[in-house]
């Protein structure tokens, strides 16, 4: 097994180690694996994934190296997006509450309001595609402007519905790994209510991935950040809850969850004898006490 561990350390590195490598900071290397811009591999030792110095190697050869991957990388708020699209903050953010520009990150200011990241890639090619041009000038169509005035946000929906993309993933082929990613996007009372063996679920515990980290446990914008994280459209937790319940059907006939093994029960000779002394009470110390009468 060492050995093995050996020739997997010359073959592949650790994601720390892989985004020096690249020149990346670690929250860009990040988003490139979840965008699927950098590969990675399952750690033969058991630990977390790997990237090969095979992929390595390819994206340094890559024309514009490291500036390229970079940019693809390269996130953008509101103003900044507004910025590269050529549009006021205002309509940007028309645009993405609409769901017409898909989040790929979040987080909380001091004031735990929630600001959106998107890619800075997508928005350039969002403004370049000539069907989105009536989109960027004038008079916004109809449909966005009623869903503005029904306070309609699509947002944490779209960045919900990205982030299982990158989930399932990572999950490749594993039943319990998919399964297992799309319950922690569920509310804990669905999961309870689609997967009811506590067995299972203890396994799907221990597969569960982590989710983006806002603020200490049990905070106000820890909470926040969690509301965000869960489904909870109606239609879109009906899609989560089948999607749990079928894979779960695949996992149990691939892999049950293991069950502790029942305790043996014991023989009668093997139970400990009650002592004359001990104290006698109810229908069995009644029955030794009419033992002792005299007959007769």
């Amino acid at each position: 097994m060492s050995g093995t561990i050996a020739k997997s350390d010359r073959l592949t590195c650790a994601p720390s180690r892989a985004a020096r490598e690249l020149q990346l900071k670690r929250g860009e290397f990040d988003l490139a694996v979840n965008l699927g811009l950098v590969r990675t591999v399952p750690d033969p030792g058991g630990g977390g994934p790997r990237v090969a110095r095979a992929e390595i190697d390819r994206l340094r050869a890559e024309d514009r190296f490291p500036d390229a991957l970079r940019e693809r990388v390269a996130t953008a708020g509101t103003h900044e997006g507004a910025e590269i699209m050529g549009v006021t903050p205002t309509r940007f953010t028309s645009l993405a509450r609409f769901g017409l520009l898909v989040p790929v990150r979040f987080y909380l200011n001091r004031y735990r309001t929630v600001v959106w990241l998107y890619p800075a890639e997508e928005l350039r090619q969002f403004a370049a595609e000539k069907s989105n041009a009536r989109l960027l000038t004038g008079r916004m169509p109809e449909e966005v402007r009623d869903g503005m005035r029904a306070k309609l946000d699509r947002r944490p929906r779209n960045w919900r519905g990205r982030h299982i993309g990158f989930l399932l993933r990572q999950a490749g082929d594993d039943p319990w790994a998919h399964a297992a990613a799309v319950a922690c996007l569920l509310d804990p009372a669905d999961v309870v209510d689609v997967v009811e063996d506590p067995h299972e679920r203890d396994r799907l515990n221990r597969c569960r991935p982590r989710l983006p980290a806002h603020g200490a446990p049990g905070s106000p914008a820890a909470e926040r950040a969690q509301e965000l994280m869960t489904a909870s459209e109606p239609d879109e937790v009906a899609w989560f809850r089948a999607d749990l319940a079928h894979t779960m059907e695949t996992a149990r006939r691939q892999h049950p969850a293991p069950r502790p093994s029942p305790e043996p029960a014991l023989r009668q000779e093997d139970r400990p004898a009650l002592p004359d002394h001990a104290p006698s009470h109810g229908l069995l110390g009644w029955l030794r006490r009419r033992s002792r009468w005299p007959t007769g």
